[in-house]
């Protein structure tokens, strides 16, 4: 998490300020402001950084329109203006579908459906077009099914393979390292293990399972994501290898000495 100091600087260098032209804006020292962002000279020949007042940090929000909770750690939007026509994450599936006696479906978004389903999250009728079914493991939430795309994720999941998503109400739910489906503005319908830096950078960091160098991490700012779906079982049509020489092998190995030691103790 950037402390105070890097804040004001990252301030100072987004206006294209130096310290002394930023001293000037808010009504203090050119030595005020250095002290906080570079730190005062000690004895020993270190640096001691200095922590702004209230009436410092006061005129930096009044004067720049700085967004306060970015100065206090509780947002990565620097400017108040952006940050009220940022839209926050809604915590609620925009549609659910429901069976006549008002027990929820799991709604099937297949790979075909996946470009309508970025516009249609939020229309009921679309939802009410995909497939949907009744899964009894799946209860106490809003879960959604959706089909594997790529080979992203091998080899915890293959392309064709379903995963089960339940809902995921806030930020703050995200279990890091968890896989999810993130469903967002830019990216579409992505399969992803998880970590959260919301709070502190305000995205999410996506990474792939698989490693051949095809598929680097990437980021979703927050206000990108419109859903969130944590993956708690999934159905697959790759069928386990049958056991390797070797493995049987081994096991024929371990049977033999098994025996052996039968011999030796009678």
């Amino acid at each position: 998490m950037e402390q105070i100091d890097q804040k004001i600087t990252t301030i100072i260098n987004h206006f294209n300020l130096n310290n002394y032209a930023f001293s000037k804006r808010i009504g203090v020292t050119g030595t005020t402001i250095d002290s906080i962002v570079n730190g005062r000279p000690q004895p020993d020949g270190s640096r001691k950084k200095t922590k702004p007042g209230y009436d410092v940090l006061s005129a930096i929000i009044d004067e720049f329109d700085i967004n306060p909770d970015y100065l206090f750690g509780k947002s990565a939007v620097l400017l108040k203006s952006k940050a009220s026509k940022t839209p926050t994450y809604s915590g609620m599936p925009k549609v659910v579908s429901t069976t006549p006696d008002g027990k929820e479906n799991v709604v099937y978004v297949a790979s075909k459906a996946r470009a309508g389903y970025l516009d249609g999250y939020g229309d009921a009728e679309f939802i009410e077009s995909l497939p949907v079914f009744k899964m009894p493991q799946l209860t106490n939430g809003t879960f959604r099914c959706f089909e594997v795309q790529g080979n992203s994720m091998l080899k915890t999941f293959y392309d064709g393979d379903m995963v089960f998503g339940k809902f995921v109400e806030s930020f703050n739910d995200i279990k890091d390292g968890r896989v999810y489906v993130i469903v967002s503005k830019n990216d579409g319908i992505v399969l992803k293990r998880v970590y959260n830096l919301t709070k502190d950078q305000g995205f999410l960091n996506l990474k792939s399972d698989n490693t051949d160098g095809n598929y680097p991490n990437f980021n979703i700012k927050s206000e990108d994501v419109v859903e969130i779906w944590y993956v708690t079982m999934y159905a697959s049509k790759q069928m386990p290898e049958p056991l390797d020489v070797n493995d049987k092998l081994n096991d024929l190995e371990v049977k033999i000495k098994s025996l052996e030691q039968l011999v030796s103790n009678k």
